[in-house]
């Protein structure tokens, strides 16, 4: 039975209490909703604890002081009540995410012209008796006239990201290292390019910078000698700081020619449940797989996996010479039914390890949007199966597909925990890249278990700064321990790095810590040379090996004599990424200058994937613009 709630919104002026002006800060931004992007005017925005609040303007904008350490409180009805904890930034937008479970029949109070567009993405089999009204008045709300709108459909929107805290300053004579895992993954970059095409600026959590840089390849020189990949760096000024370096570290694994790649015991797991009914999911999924299925040999093998409400195969290994077997198969399958995708991964690892071919390429190649809910389907037990099969020596590559209800966190945890990598597929050219024209790298490992691990010199280097990388970040000691996990390298991939780096004798309003009270301030004496930045050293496994192996790199306290177009455009996708998620280290640097510098740096761009981020740039700079 639908439930009628008439909602009447009040707001008294001056209700707050007041607050001590030598530790407040005024916090502003914009509150718009999760499934269409548009304004959310009406919203309650309170500081936790306190009577003190404001609400948001028919532009969805507001502003409110508050005390230094505060969280903000977002409440509107309709929508699921978000918490922002005051970071170094005053700016926070929020998106409030649809809230149908209670929902029946409703009567809003807020504001016409919102609904027109909204009405598609709206709870289903509610009723919206909505208050038109032209100007917001602080005090209240005023009706000036009522209008009842049917909105049948809604799918609420349920995608899911892991909360991302930025990486900060550290002073490397009380941390000197800093170590972290390779990731090859870049889900992120074309997840953004989804909501900006969409026309909305993506959550900052959805915005990771590493997989940002890691989508584009880089001229790096071929590796040479015993290692499978090489190492090499450039140092210059940062561009949103002069006065400090960027730190540039660029990684480039071995190409192999396809001719000469092992042969492949391949296993596609493929989510064909309910939620993959939708164009960009299952329909995409199949046109996608069929790209990969025309690449493959007469050595090659292919099964398929689906899973909906069980799991099943539906195609036993096939050689990769009899495609349109292995096409029809595709062809044939249909989305429906609930999410086992715990039964699905157990029975993709047993036909992988039936169908094993020694001193080959054994991969499952995981197709979903993520939304596991039968069986093993939170990040912890998902983690945990594939920690246990991983040991059979099947590697995992995990496809995203579709939005709505993309399940970011654990399609990360599924390729991290599966010695893979993690791709989201929001077109067919970018299947075709991933698939197609970077066969190798997304399904040939050449080395396992890379991690990275940078000793800064506190003779040369103030403070420093890993730009990305926070969901990789490894415990100094986890470096030396080859029983711990870190990401693979494919064949022909390139991995790339950045670090901010304050110098010594640079007065940086970025102190990474306050000086000590109990203990003495003074730094240790400089061991060795004053010539040297940072030493980067490496440990990896060959892929079918358990023992790493150990090499390392100096870094001097020099800039590069002529910078790359490596280092330049390098820098100016993280400066995006910065951007996106209004870093708190941008110093003023705008999408102007970000977007100058990466005009400058595009080069050849063959395939036009820099010219398509450049556009993006322009576009989120315009979207920037309507919500200030």
């Amino acid at each position: 039975m639908k439930q009628v709630l008439i909602i009447m919104m009040t707001l008294l002026v001056g209700f707050h209490k007041p607050i001590d002006e030598k530790f407040t800060r005024t916090i502003t931004g914009r509150v718009i909703g999760a499934d269409d992007g548009l304004p959310l005017p009406g919203v309650t925005v309170l500081e936790k604890g306190t009577t003190n609040g404001t609400i948001t303007d028919k532009k969805g904008n507001y502003s409110i002081t508050v005390s230094d350490k505060s969280i903000l409180v977002f409440r509107f009805i309709g929508y699921v009540s978000q918490e922002a904890k005051l970071r170094k930034t005053d700016v926070i937008n929020i998106k409030l995410q649809p809230d149908v479970t209670a929902l029946g029949e409703v009567v809003v109070t807020g504001y016409g012209g919102r609904m027109s567009q909204k009405a598609m993405a709206s709870p289903a089999n509610v009723q919206y008796d909505m208050l038109i009204e032209e100007e917001l008045e602080l005090e209240m709300f005023q009706q000036d006239a009522i209008q009842s709108i049917y909105l049948p459909g809604f799918k609420p929107n349920t995608e899911s990201y892991k909360e991302i805290n930025e990486n900060g300053f550290k002073a490397p004579f009380k941390n000197p290292f800093s170590t972290f895992s390779i990731d090859v993954d870049a889900a992120s970059y074309s997840n953004v390019r989804r909501f900006i095409n969409d026309g909305m600026l993506p959550p900052k959590d959805a915005v990771k910078i590493e997989e940002m840089i890691n989508y584009f390849n880089y001229d790096y020189d071929a590796p040479k000698g015993d290692h499978p990949f090489s190492v090499q760096h450039e140092v210059g000024k940062a561009p949103w700081n002069n006065d400090h370096y960027l730190v540039h570290i660029g990684i480039q694994g071995e190409k192999i020619e396809m001719d000469n790649l092992p042969a492949s015991n391949i296993v596609f797991l493929l989510d064909v449940s309910g939620s993959m009914s939708d164009g960009n999911k299952l329909p995409l999924l199949k046109k996608s797989l069929k790209l990969l299925v025309n690449e493959l040999r007469e050595e090659d093998r292919v099964s398929i996996v689906v899973y909906a409400g069980a799991a099943g195969e539906v195609l036993p290994s096939t050689s990769g010479d009899k495609k349109r077997e292995i096409l029809n198969a595709l062809e044939n399958l249909q989305a429906g039914g609930s999410t086992a995708g715990g039964a699905g991964i157990k029975l993709a690892y047993q036909i992988a390890q039936d169908n094993f071919i020694d001193g080959g390429n054994n991969r499952i190649i995981l197709a979903t949007d993520g939304d596991f809910n039968v069986g093993a389907s939170s990040d912890e037990a998902m983690e945990d199966l594939i920690e246990e099969k991983r040991k059979s020596g099947v590697f995992l590559t995990v496809l995203g597909f579709g939005m709505g209800n993309y399940q970011d966190s654990k399609m990360e945890i599924l390729a991290d925990k599966g010695n893979g990598n993690h791709a989201y597929i929001d077109n067919i050219l970018e299947a075709k890249k991933v698939l197609v024209n970077e066969f190798g790298g997304t399904l040939f490992t050449i080395a396992k278990d890379v991690k990275l691990q940078v000793e800064f010199n506190p003779g040369t280097v103030q403070a420093y700064r890993l730009i990305g990388y926070e969901n990789r970040l490894l415990a100094d000691e986890d470096f030396n321990n080859d029983k711990k996990d870190a990401g693979e390298l494919g064949a022909g991939h390139t991995v790339t790095a950045l670090y901010e780096v304050i110098p010594v004798g640079v007065n940086s309003s970025f102190k990474p810590v306050d000086d000590l009270k109990y203990q003495p301030n003074e730094k240790p004496q400089t061991v060795g040379t004053t010539t040297d930045l940072m030493t980067v050293k490496l440990r990896y496994k060959k892929p079918d090996e358990d023992k790493s192996i150990y090499l390392d790199t100096v870094i001097k306290n020099e800039f590069s004599r002529k910078l790359s177009n490596n280092f330049d455009w390098s820098a100016a996708v993280a400066s995006f990424g910065m951007l996106l998620r209004d870093s708190g280290y941008l110093n003023e640097y705008s999408y102007n200058k970000a977007l100058s510098l990466a005009r400058s740096s595009k080069g050849a761009d063959e395939n036009g994937y820099r010219a398509e981020m450049i556009k993006l740039m322009e576009m989120a700079e315009l979207m920037k613009k309507t919500e200030e």
